[in-house]
C-alpha cells in the first residue's frame, strides 16, 4: 500500500484529537475507554493548543488523499518528560493501518527532523505491554526509566 508523509496543516489541527484517542494502547480483551478520557488534563497537554509552540512538530501519513496516522512533538510536561530541551513523542495510526511500516516511516521522518533543526534528544513513554516498544527500539530509543506500567524511553539524535 503506498502512503505519503507530509507536514500536518494547521487546517488539521483537530485530527490530533482523534489520533490522541487512538495512541491510547488497549491491551487485548479489554474494553476500550470513552471517547472522553482525552479531555482528562495528563492527555490534554499533548494537543491542547498545538501549533501555537516553537517546538510544536506534526506529520502525517495519507492513503489516497486521506489522513490514515500522525506522529507529533513538542516540549511538554507529560509521562515521557526528560527535561525542558527534549521534545516529546505521541504516534498513532488508525487500527486498520498498523503493522504496514507506516509507524515506522513517521517515526524516522520525525527523528530526522529533531535532528536537522538541532535537538539532542527526544522521548517517549509506552506501556509495557504495547507491541510499539519494539519498533521504538527499532528506530532508536532506548529504554532509560520505568515505572510499574511504563517504559520512559529517548532517543540521542
Amino acid at each position: 500500500m503506498e502512503y505519503k508523509i507530509r507536514s500536518i496543516s494547521e487546517g488539521e489541527y483537530s485530527l490530533l484529537k482523534d489520533f490522541l484517542y487512538e495512541a491510547i494502547f488497549v491491551p487485548p480483551g479489554i474494553s476500550p475507554p470513552p471517547r472522553s478520557i482525552i479531555d482528562q488534563p495528563e492527555l490534554q497537554v499533548y494537543i491542547n493548543g498545538f501549533g501555537t509552540k516553537k517546538d510544536d512538530i506534526g506529520l502525517i501519513a495519507e492513503i489516497d488523499n486521506k489522513p490514515v496516522g500522525a506522529v507529533w512533538v513538542r516540549i511538554m510536561n507529560d509521562y515521557g518528560h526528560i527535561d525542558d530541551d527534549t521534545p516529546s513523542f505521541a504516534i498513532s495510526l488508525y487500527k486498520e493501518h498498523r503493522g504496514m511500516g507506516i509507524g515506522t516511516a513517521l517515526m524516522k521522518e520525525m527523528l530526522r527532523i529533531l535532528k536537522d533543526r538541532g535537538y539532542k534528544q527526544a522521548s517517549l513513554a509506552v506501556q509495557k505491554t504495547n507491541y510499539a516498544v519494539r519498533m521504538y527500539k527499532k528506530v532508536g530509543f532506548e529504554i532509560v526509566d520505568e515505572n510499574e506500567e511504563e517504559y520512559i524511553m529517548l532517543c540521542r539524535l
